[in-house]
């Protein structure tokens, strides 16, 4: 991850910069389970399990990357990215226990 002023750039497992600001880290950090997975985003996006296109909206892809050790037991990371032409930032990320339904983007089927 690297730090650029006020928000944080990742990379996807495409090679697509991410931009994370610090207003949607704080957002995400409002969940008290989500406190130090910064890495754990990175690890999502970089090489996630499964991402789904969202069913609401086709610029939004959620990528999944299972958890067996978080603060409320097993679960699936989920963080949530939307896309633009020429640009993408996490909008947020969340730990659950089941997979949204939307086209599977990885891996293809």
């Amino acid at each position: 991850m690297a730090r650029f002023g006020a928000m944080a750039a990742f990379v996807d497992y495409q090679g697509r910069q991410i931009r994370l600001t610090d207003e949607r880290l704080a957002h995400i950090l409002e969940r008290p389970e989500m406190v130090g997975m910064e890495s754990a985003i990175q690890n999502a996006l970089l090489q996630p399990e499964i991402v789904r296109q969202s069913r609401t909206d086709d610029a939004v892809h959620l990528y999944y990357r299972y958890r067996d050790q978080t603060l409320v037991g097993e679960k699936w990371l989920c963080v949530v990215v939307k896309y633009f032409e020429d640009d993408a930032f996490i909008i947020t990320a969340y730990l659950t226990d089941k997979i949204k339904q939307g086209e599977q983007v990885w891996p293809k089927r």
